[in-house]
Parts: structure tokens; sequence; C-alpha cells
């Protein structure tokens, strides 16, 4: 099945955009829509003229137009944010006009370790009511780990509802809250994540198999016709199984 979405550079979630503190960032904004938009950069620490609000920082950039937004990110402002319209953005966004800012820390060594990364943009609306990255269960993309791994999950909610992530099988350590680092992190299997929010959170990939991994608002995963919507899985993949003699069929 396939919608029409509003999207940037023709995909949904938009361009990934990834970069370190103290780098300066130019990205232009050329409006081919029916209608005005500008972008907010959520979670990003911009001079007051770059923040993507219309009306109050800058005009609507209008159809045909080009906008230019260009700052440097700032120490202390890394961690997992977002970028998505500010203009008509309840019908904009949830649309498709979304997507995950990444800033890396100047020092790595300041965050914790992990093998594996995925980032988890979770939306309601128009492309598909409770969508992950963009799709409904059962064309989600899956979460793969193999065994003893450590697996960082970015989760940004870009809707307009509340979703509460569980997964089945591991727990969840949450390390980092809207980009800033726990002093005390939890354990935990379902995180709650409220529109606007963005969470890390690691997982310690130690049971083989196909986990179920969804949104625990039963309305947005499940119906009487099986699972649905805001579902993906975690495969943990156990090289060891594969290559023993037991897990061979016998011919």
């Amino acid at each position: 099945q396939t919608v029409e979405a509003w999207t940037y550079n023709g995909v949904v979630p938009g361009p990934e955009i990834r970069a370190t503190e103290g780098e300066r960032v130019r990205i232009n904004v050329t409006n081919k829509l029916p209608e005005s938009t500008a972008v907010h950069w959520h979670g990003l620490y911009v001079p007051h003229n770059m923040d993507g609000v219309p009306f109050i920082t800058q005009p609507p950039i209008k159809p045909g137009e080009t906008f230019t937004y260009e700052f440097t990110l700032q120490d202390g402002n890394a961690g997992s944010h977002m970028y998505h319209s500010h203009h008509n953005a309840a019908f904009q966004v949830t649309s498709g006009l979304l997507g995950a800012f990444i800033v890396e820390p100047k020092d790595p060594s300041t965050r914790p370790a992990y093998d594996v990364e995925y980032t988890m943009i979770l939306n309601d609306g128009p492309i598909g009511a409770y969508s992950l990255n963009g799709k409904t269960f059962p064309s989600t993309e899956p979460v793969v780990a193999k065994k003893g791994q450590t697996l960082l999950v970015r989760y940004m909610n870009e809707g307009l509802m509340i979703h509460p992530m569980h997964l089945h099988g591991m727990r969840q350590q949450v390390i980092a809250h809207d980009g800033w680092l726990l002093d005390v992190p939890y354990y935990c299997d379902t995180v709650n994540i409220a529109p606007g929010q963005r969470f890390d959170v690691l997982i310690e990939a130690t049971e083989p198999g196909v986990w179920a991994y969804h949104c625990h608002i039963l309305s947005h995963a499940e119906s009487a016709h099986g699972m649905f919507g805001m579902v993906t899985v975690l495969i943990v993949e156990d090289d060891e199984a594969e290559a023993s003699p037991e897990a061979t069929p016998a011919s």
C-alpha cells in the first residue's frame, strides 16, 4: 500500500543530518509544496533568526522560495534531536515533514559505548495512522543485532500522541532524555514517549530470537486481524547456534 506524503528530499523520514559539536551547518530549503512552510531545529540551540517559526523568527517560506538556515552547533548540545515543519505543523509534520538531527560529541568517550545504532521516529497521522520511520507493520524495518552486542536506540516522537514503546524479552536502559545524559540511568521494558520527546536507550542483546517490539497503546498496534501500525521486531542473531551441528537439519 502507498500513500501520499510531503517529504524532505523525497523520503520519509527526511535525510538524517549528523554533525559534531562546534561544526557549522548550512541547510538550503526550497519550498515545492502548495503552501508555505518553515523548518524548526527541535532541541538545537540556534540563533533567534534560525529557529524556524513563521511570524516569530522569520517569514513563512512561500511556494517557490528558498530560505537558508546556517548555525554553529554549540558545545554541550550533543545528542538526539529532530527537525520538522513549524507551519501548519499538525498536518505538515504528520504528513512526513520530519527527520532526525544527531549531534555527535567532540569527545566520544563522554557517551556510553555501543555496537549497533538505530533511530526510531514515531509518528501518527495521514501517512499511515501509526508509523515507525514512515512505515506501518508489516512494512516496518526490523531492528537487528547479534547476540552479545549492545544496541543504541534513539526514540523520537514526531506525532500528536503519546507512544509507550515496549520491548519483549529484554530490558531497556534509558541513558538520555531530550539529548541530555541522565545522571542516573534506569531500566525498564516500556519507555513512554510524549510528542517532541527523545529518549536514548541501550539494549543488551542477550536473548536470541525474534522479539515483538511495539507501542503499548494496543489500538496503535493490534486489531482483530492481527498486528499493524507501530510494530516492529528485534532480531537477535546467534552465530554460535547457526554454526552448531545440532542446528543443522538432518538430510
